[in-house]
């Protein structure tokens, strides 16, 4: 591949977050042609891989084992290696692993190169219908009930639009909550299974 970096450079590559087709012709590229793939679950990025005709050997990096890779990592992009960094969906980091290996990585002068595709957060904003100039992403909240209204109840006075992920498994759970600390009132949207068969994007009143 083109390299520019004396040491070994760190790509964080951005995989399609259902559909196949969405990924760039950039990213295959990165993929093809680093020297190893950190993916959060290798058993999962395989058939991606594999319908990509993608070889290159993978190692797994995910919320269990990141401290731990991260060292070793470093030691090899230190040493030359490419390596593209790459979570289960969308863009790595956003809720997902991988923030010590970036931190690490610009902590020991080896380049980090972003390479953009598929979000989950950006993808359902722009389709929301909800104002998108001003927006907070606040990923996943606690699991237990009191410590997710204490979070919300954080959010209380925010006027921008805010993101949040959710299991499909608490979502009802989580929309009754949404409607008790921020009143039926507000305007919010539910996006899910974006880009895949059964995509459903739905606005309406908590």
């Amino acid at each position: 591949m083109n390299r520019h970096c004396q040491l070994g450079c760190l790509y964080l590559v951005a995989t399609p977050i259902g559909n196949l087709g969405d990924i760039t012709l950039r990213a295959i590229d990165v993929l093809r042609g680093v020297d190893l793939i950190a993916a959060e679950d290798t058993r999962h990025s395989k058939k991606l891989l594999n319908h990509y005709d993608i070889t290159t050997p993978t190692l797994s990096l995910h919320n269990y084992n990141e401290a731990a890779r991260t060292a070793q990592l470093i030691t090899r992009l230190q040493q030359g290696a490419d390596i593209a960094l790459i979570a289960d969906a969308g863009t790595p980091l956003i809720s997902d692993p991988g923030y010590r290996l970036v931190a690490q990585a610009h902590r020991h002068g080896i380049k980090v190169i972003p390479i953009p595709g598929a979000c989950a957060a950006i993808a359902g904003l722009v389709a929301s219908g909800l104002p998108t100039d001003q927006f907070v992403f606040a990923g996943f909240l606690p699991i237990k009930d009191a410590a997710r209204k204490k979070h919300l109840a954080a959010f209380v006075s925010e006027s921008r639009t805010i993101i949040f992920y959710e299991s499909v498994h608490r979502i009802i759970n989580f929309l009754n909550l949404l409607n008790e600390v921020f009143g039926g009132d507000r305007v919010a949207a539910v996006a899910r299974e974006l880009t895949k068969t059964f995509e459903t994007i739905r606005q309406a009143t908590l």
